[in-house]
C-alpha cells in the first residue's frame, strides 16, 4: 500500500492510488460507491476519472447538506460530523447503489468549525464483506489541503478493506 512518503515519479500519489484501487477491484470482480459530504462530489469524480472505472465504480451519493444526510441517507439526528454519520452514510449508500464496498466521508473542511468540531476534522466509514469500521482524523491544513488529504485517506481505505 502506498503512503503520503512514497514518491511515484510523474504522478499524483492519489493518481497511484487510484490505480491500485482500480487493479485491486476489476481483480476481485468488486463494486465501489462513496457517500461525500465535505469532499463534495471530488472523490466520486477522482474514482469516475479512473481507467477501467466504468467496470467498478458504481457511482456516488453527495450529501452535502444535513436534510439529504438525514432524510436520504438516513444519518441519525443530531451531529454529522461523527463516526456514527459516516457509519449510516456508507451503510445506506451501499443499499442504494447496490455496490460491494463502499466508503463515506463527512467532516469539518473549514474554514471554521462544524458541529463543535474543529475544522480538519473528517469521519470515514467503510461498508463491504468484513463490516462496517468508522475513523476519525483531523488533518491540517486550509480547506483544499483537508480536501486533498481526505480523498487520498478514502482512496487508502477503499484499498485496505479489498485488500483484507
Amino acid at each position: 500500500m502506498l503512503h503520503d512518503h512514497d514518491v511515484v515519479e510523474g504522478t499524483d500519489l492519489s493518481d497511484a492510488l487510484l490505480d491500485e484501487l482500480g487493479t485491486l477491484a476489476s481483480d476481485r470482480n468488486l463494486t465501489i460507491g462513496c457517500a461525500e459530504s465535505l469532499t463534495a462530489g471530488t472523490l466520486a469524480a477522482r474514482l469516475g476519472a479512473a481507467e477501467g472505472s466504468s467496470e467498478w465504480f458504481r457511482g456516488a451519493i453527495v450529501a452535502y447538506s444535513r436534510s439529504v444526510k438525514h432524510g436520504l441517507l438516513e444519518v441519525p439526528e443530531g451531529p454529522v460530523v461523527c463516526e456514527s454519520a459516516a457509519r449510516a452514510m456508507a451503510v445506506s449508500t451501499a443499499g442504494l447503489l447496490a455496490a460491494d464496498i463502499v466508503v463515506a466521508v463527512t467532516g469539518a473542511g473549514g474554514p471554521g468549525p462544524q458541529d463543535g468540531r474543529p475544522r480538519g476534522t473528517v469521519c470515514f466509514a467503510t461498508t463491504g464483506p468484513r463490516g462496517t469500521h468508522s475513523e476519525e482524523r483531523l488533518f491540517d491544513g486550509d480547506p483544499e489541503d483537508v480536501l486533498a488529504q481526505t480523498v487520498r485517506h478514502a482512496l487508502r481505505l477503499l484499498i485496505e478493506e479489498i485488500s483484507t
